[in-house]
């Protein structure tokens, strides 16, 4: 049995998490991202915008909203408003327009501290992914499962896929901290 290959999906699952995270963070671009998962309180349940709207990003600053029932217009205009995130939401015959200032240099570096708090959350899980295979081919090398070379190629292996990993998630890091610096 391939222990790593079984645990490369976790891994995957990590970066991928990873991904969709930092793009939630603003950068002097806008993306639907960061108002795609604020719940509007409709119809009696909590849903996401991107799933009672349409999403566009016209301007660098601008994110324009077209809920696809009219009548969730005002929910959504709450929803944002109470989101807090720096920019007032205003309703123009059905759209929303949401049209956020650029960002200063202190909150440029709150949100690179932001980032690199979500790197680390990232480094930390990814370690106990490690430390979970680790632990699994020390258990089945003492169970006879594998034999002491085998254990230390696994080692090696994993070793070599955890380095790629966290190269990964540096490379993700740099690269959205870029975009948060861009004036």
């Amino acid at each position: 049995m391939d222990f790593i290959e079984s645990y490369q999906e976790k891994f995957n699952k990590l970066i991928d998490f990873l991904k969709k995270d930092v793009q939630s963070l603003r950068t002097n671009r806008v993306s639907t991202e960061l108002v795609a998962h604020i719940l509007v309180d409709v119809y009696g349940a909590k849903t996401r915008i991107d799933q009672l709207a349409s999403l566009s990003t016209p301007e660098p600053r601008l994110i324009l909203i077209q809920p696809w029932d009219k009548n969730v217009s005002k929910n959504i205009e709450q929803a944002l408003t109470t989101a807090n995130l720096g920019a007032v939401p205003t309703l123009n015959e059905g759209f929303i327009r949401f049209k956020l200032p650029s960002l200063n240099e202190e909150t440029r570096k709150g949100l690179t501290k932001v980032l690199h708090e979500k790197l680390e959350d990232a480094r930390r899980s990814l370690r106990n992914i490690r430390d979970e295979i680790r632990e699994r081919i020390v258990k089945d090398e003492r169970a006879k499962e594998i034999s002491e070379d085998d254990k230390y190629r696994l080692f090696n292996e994993l070793d070599e896929l955890s380095r790629k990993k966290q190269e990964e998630i540096k490379l993700i890091g740099q690269k959205k901290q870029e975009e948060i610096m861009v004036i």
